[in-house]
């Protein structure tokens, strides 16, 4: 039994033995398995993931961190995993970091500074090379002892990114909510809509708030009129709850209601329905994201496609390419049978 193997049996093999097996030099098999930014021919790429595969080698990641400065660890801070808007983003971050030879760790925030706080200072014990800020804020500036976290990533070699408006040290990544919010209301009061009803996110979370800005920009500028908005949270039951209190004031037909995002515009359906309502026939519905469900529930739902997927390979590239720069992310109005055009 060779020496490689009897570490194999131990679980200690070396990336020398795995630069060994592979036949490759030490250099690299290290920039294969640790994350490098260098190119490495994919015929070696294969021989050396294959020996390390065989040798069932893992990298110490402490290790790498001590070497390097920053270990090959990128950390997502999301509000909601659950929500298919966060589950789409993470995706993209994840192939990001598969191609770079990188690893994820996902933390989740509910949307509480204090927390994302706590979470950024444990995280900055795994010194990662990036750290991606996911989650709605409720501020237009990131909270100042937050940045305080950041600053400490970024003194130890991280790099840190946010989905929204960032700081002279924090990357930026920014979907064009209110703009394509406005789209939508415009396109809507072209269908002939007059009245509409707007299913929010509670006050102050941004992203809900431009879409709100947003449609109600768009609708009554080309001649409809959004009066009543009811607050909840960014969630399928949270949709319903408040569709039921919509209803319960008085919905006629022909109303439109814009929920802030598709998962709450599926629990508005869904209460419309338990109500004896069709969504759709008499009374229209519209969401925002473009999540995969909304091209499958009856009747398709109205929405403005946000490539979500695109986004978290676009925080992974803001979050490990030093030379990256801000691309726009085009946003597009999906008009469905959710919202048929009135005659």
């Amino acid at each position: 039994m060779t020496e490689a193997n009897e570490r194999l049996r131990s679980g200690s093999a070396t990336l020398h033995d795995v630069a060994r097996e592979a036949g490759v030099s030490l250099a690299t098999a290290s920039r294969v398995l640790n994350g490098s930014s260098r190119k490495v021919a994919e015929s070696y790429r294969e021989r050396v993931q294959a020996a390390a595969d065989r040798l069932g080698y893992s990298a110490n990641l402490s290790a790498q961190a001590t070497a390097r400065g920053t270990s090959a660890i990128i950390a997502l801070l999301v509000a909601d995993i659950a929500d298919p808007y966060f589950g789409e983003i993470a995706s993209g971050v994840a192939q990001g970091a598969d191609e770079a030879g990188l690893v994820v760790t996902i933390a989740i925030t509910e949307r509480d500074t204090d927390r994302e706080v706590r979470l950024v200072r444990a995280l900055r014990g795994q010194r990662p090379r990036g750290v991606i800020l996911a989650a709605s804020r409720t501020a237009p500036e990131i909270a100042p002892q937050l940045v305080a976290e950041l600053d400490l990533v970024t003194a130890a070699g991280g790099r840190v990114v946010a989905l929204g408006a960032g700081t002279d040290t924090v990357r930026s990544v920014i979907i064009d909510n209110r703009g394509g919010a406005r789209a939508l209301g415009t396109a809507l009061a072209e269908r002939g809509y007059r009245s509409a009803v707007v299913l929010a996110a509670a006050e102050g979370v941004l992203t809900s708030d431009n879409r709100v800005a947003g449609f109600t920009e768009g609708f009554t500028t080309a001649g409809g009129e959004a009066a009543r908005v009811y607050r909840g949270a960014f969630t399928r039951e949270s949709g319903a709850e408040i569709m039921a209190a919509a209803l319960a004031d008085g919905v006629e037909p022909q109303t439109l209601v814009f929920a802030v995002s598709d998962v709450v515009a599926i629990g508005a359906m869904s209460a419309l329905r338990a109500a004896g309502r069709e969504p759709g026939t008499d009374v229209a519905v519209a969401g925002f994201d473009d999540i995969a469900t909304s091209r499958d529930v009856t009747p398709a739902l109205t929405t403005v496609r946000v490539p979500l997927s695109d986004v978290g390979l676009e925080t992974f590239r803001a979050a490990t390419d030093p030379d990256w720069t801000p691309q726009q992310l085009h946003v597009e109005v999906q008009l469905r049978d959710s919202t048929p055009p009135l005659s």
